[in-house]
């Protein structure tokens, strides 16, 4: 869900530079040299670099993986596919299956000179117009990305829209049983309300599947100006919808509780509510989301359950460093409000509760 993650073997740079040299069009200097970029939790994230040029290293993480997850083959295809359309992504080199050359497989990309807003300490230091920018910025981008036709950019196979809905819940509730360290009755809650009120329609593309703004990445010297959309592992053909459900999770307002990823990175003067947000989508798509209940609460779910599934990894060892010893506790909140949230609608089948309500969240 993010750009790096902390793992515990360095990079083999000759074996890499062997590799780089076979697919990268341009010369490689003889001598790589690699860092792993903190402040992640999901896929391994290296920069690379020969002394002149600089690429990125994604690779799944070590221990506890969940299928279907961390797929390399899945992030660079999708980037491979968007490079050079309206969504901005870097250039892709290459993507390796063999997992002799590092002890994983993994692809490599082109490094963008740019900056990640990643906490309310980084957006703090914009304008709040800036911020109104960003915002914008980011509300035409998901619109281009759910506005190509997947042919067009040979993704006509990347997934099937028929049935998105039903298999995502049937994903994401295995993952759960697969990570599960706690019994949790708020999941079983959830899975039958968000079943039983299944919306009928979507509206069909490619979906991000983790599009939120620290997972953008803005240019250093005037930060408005989007350089790249990251971390495409979850992306796939299905309900677009369920993209706007996943930014609404994660946009934070003052005063409310705080996805405990962005913890409040939107909370600040300039960006907009949540409500503008999906206004400003829907009048530039021509469509119709005035009710996001199911996806607002779906969103939540599911990042409770990737949540769950990093932690495990981490009290198998596979995992170091601060930024992993709290997710345990972020799982808790989430599905708490994604409960308060199905409470409080007015979609069918959504709000009929079974288990007792749990105490309001609060900001971590």
């Amino acid at each position: 869900m993010s750009s790096s993650s902390l793992a515990t073997t360095p990079l083999d740079t000759t074996a890499l530079r062997r590799w780089l040299v076979r697919h990268e069009s341009s010369p490689v200097g003889e001598h790589l040299t690699a860092e792993q970029i903190a402040g992640g939790r999901s896929n391994p994230t290296y920069s690379v670099s020969d002394g002149q040029r600089s690429w990125i290293l994604r690779r799944p993480p070590a221990g506890h993986v969940l299928p279907t997850a961390h797929d390399m083959g899945r992030e660079y295809r999708a980037m491979t596919a968007l490079w050079g359309t309206a969504v901005p992504v870097p250039r892709t080199v290459g993507l390796c299956r063999d997992d002799s050359v590092i002890g994983a497989e993994f692809y490599v990309m082109d490094k963008l000179d740019g900056l990640t807003l990643r906490t309310a300490q980084d957006t703090g230091r914009l304008t709040p117009e800036q911020r109104a920018s960003i915002a914008d910025s980011m509300i035409d981008i998901l619109v281009a990305l759910h506005e190509i036709d997947p042919a067009d950019v040979g993704l006509a196979d990347w997934g099937r829209p028929d049935g998105y809905l039903e298999r995502q819940l049937r994903r994401w509730k295995q993952q759960w049983e697969k990570s599960e360290t706690t019994p949790r009755p708020e999941v079983d809650e959830l899975l039958t309300r968000l079943s039983r009120s299944l919306p009928t329609s979507g509206l069909p593309g490619i979906v991000h599947g983790d599009f939120k703004i620290d997972n953008l990445m803005v240019d250093r010297e005037d930060p408005t100006k989007i350089l790249g959309l990251l971390d495409w592992e979850m992306s796939t053909l299905g309900n677009t919808l369920t993209d706007v459900g996943i930014l609404c999770s994660f946009w934070d307002h003052e005063g409310e509780f705080h996805n405990p990823i962005t913890a409040g990175a939107t909370a600040l003067a300039g960006f907009p509510s949540r409500e503008e947000m999906v206004r400003r989508y829907s009048a530039a798509r021509g469509i119709d989301v005035a009710d996001l209940d199911w996806y607002l609460v779906f969103a939540d779910f599911k990042i409770a359950v990737i949540l769950e599934g990093i932690h495990a990894r981490h009290l198998q060892g596979h995992t170091a460093g601060e930024d992993f010893a709290d997710v345990g506790d972020m799982v808790a909140p989430l599905l708490g409000r994604a409960l308060q949230r199905a409470s409080a609608s007015s979609v069918p089948g959504l709000s009929d509760a079974h288990v007792s309500p749990l105490p309001p969240a609060t900001t971590l």
